[in-house]
C-alpha cells in the first residue's frame, strides 16, 4: 500500500508543480486553489508512505516522479523544448528511480 500512496502523492506532485505554473505567481485564485490542495494531499500521501519505506526512498521516488512528470508536461503541453540532453537528463532521473525501487527492502 506504502508504494500505492507514494505513486498518488507523486502525481500529485505534478498536478500542484502545473497549477502554480498556471496561477502566475498565485494570481489567479483556481489555479492557486488547485496548488494548495494538490501540496496538501501530495505531502499528506507522502507521509502515509513514509510509515513503512525508508525517508531516503521515499523521498527519492516523489521527487523523482515529479521532476520527470513535470518535464513531460512541460513538453507535451505547455510546448517547452525537448532537447537531446534534456530528455537524456530525464531518462538518467527515471533510472534511479528504478534502482532506488529495486534496493528497498519494502
Amino acid at each position: 500500500m506504502a508504494w500505492i500512496y507514494l505513486g498518488l502523492a507523486g502525481l500529485l506532485e505534478i498536478v500542484w508543480a502545473y497549477a502554480m505554473k498556471l496561477s502566475d505567481g498565485f494570481t489567479r485564485p483556481l489555479p492557486s486553489a488547485v496548488t494548495l490542495i494538490a501540496m496538501i494531499g501530495s505531502f499528506g500521501l507522502l507521509a502515509l508512505a513514509m510509515r513503512s519505506l525508508p525517508l531516503g526512498t521515499a523521498y527519492t521516488i516523489w521527487t523523482g516522479i515529479g521532476a520527470v512528470g513535470a518535464f513531460l508536461v512541460g513538453i507535451m503541453v505547455l510546448g517547452e523544448q525537448a532537447s537531446a540532453m534534456r530528455i537524456t537528463a530525464a531518462l538518467l532521473i527515471m533510472s534511479g528511480l528504478v534502482l532506488m525501487k529495486l534496493s528497498s527492502p519494502a
